[in-house]
């Protein structure tokens, strides 16, 4: 009958002899009894290490895959697709004067353009490129880096531009966020080139990002409201800091 107190010996699974329950090797033949001896309480008897619950995991949310961590929405990223969006309904249909809306000449008193000026269109095809551009690559540095640096990389870059614009030329005139753009491609790109660089293989589709930017690049070339000077902000931009970016969180 136990009394609860310790073993009195235990048994050598190698040699068979009776050995102490307080050693980690037999000293007959050596072998390796336990990893270290057992901890005694006040009364001397060998206390057993109690096994910590396991945390519950929470419920799954709908669409989620277990042990895989779903991506978040790219509200960032959705959000500056629609005020762009707005900026061509009002432009479209006249509901407020377009001199309000884009840089016309110089904004003297009226600085505010040029941040209503970055999300201004004139026509769908600017439009589409300048928007799905935004949309594609402000998804993917969602995803890696939040929210936050999507929209200072894109408002940096657009209202950047326009207001460089507005500054450099005697008379000014613009409207878009290719700036925008241009920051996101040249911010999502970094990491990629500096992969190249140390000799890394690269999969993300480097050919076709550069075939988008020069698409959006060249967008002066078919509406002469575009500046070619914002856009070579928005890429400066986006090389500028999306190299903190990069260094902090690689592809």
């Amino acid at each position: 009958m136990s009394t609860g107190g310790p073993d009195l010996f235990v048994i050598c699974k190698s040699c068979g002899s009776e050995v102490s329950p307080y050693i980690t090797e037999c000293p007959y033949c050596g072998n390796r009894l336990r990893k270290r001896a057992p901890k005694l309480d006040r009364e001397g008897r060998v206390t057993e290490r109690r096994l910590r619950a396991p945390t519950p995991l929470p419920r799954l949310r709908r669409g989620e895959i277990p042990g895989i961590r779903p991506d978040n929405r790219p509200y960032a990223t959705l959000l500056l697709v629609v005020a762009g969006m707005v900026g061509a309904l009002l432009w479209r249909t006249g509901v407020v004067h377009k001199g309000t809306l884009v840089i016309y000449g110089k904004p003297t008193g009226h600085w505010w353009h040029v941040a209503t000026a970055a999300f201004t269109y004139d026509n769908a095809g600017l439009a589409f490129a300048v928007l799905g551009t935004t949309a594609i690559f402000g998804w993917l540095l969602e995803r890696r880096h939040g929210p936050v640096p999507v929209l200072v990389l894109f408002l940096c870059g657009a209202i950047g531009g326009i207001a460089v614009t507005a500054i450099a030329y005697p008379f000014p005139v613009a409207l878009g966020g290719t700036g925008g753009a241009m920051a996101l491609v040249c911010a999502w790109a970094v990491p990629h080139l500096l992969a190249l660089r140390a000799g890394e293989e690269v999969e993300a589709d480097l050919i076709g990002a550069a075939v988008i930017a020069a698409v959006v690049a060249l967008m002066p070339i078919a509406d002469t409201n575009v500046s070619w000077l914002s856009g070579g902000v928005g890429a400066a931009v986006g090389l500028a800091l999306g190299l903190p970016l990069a260094l902090a969180r690689p592809a």
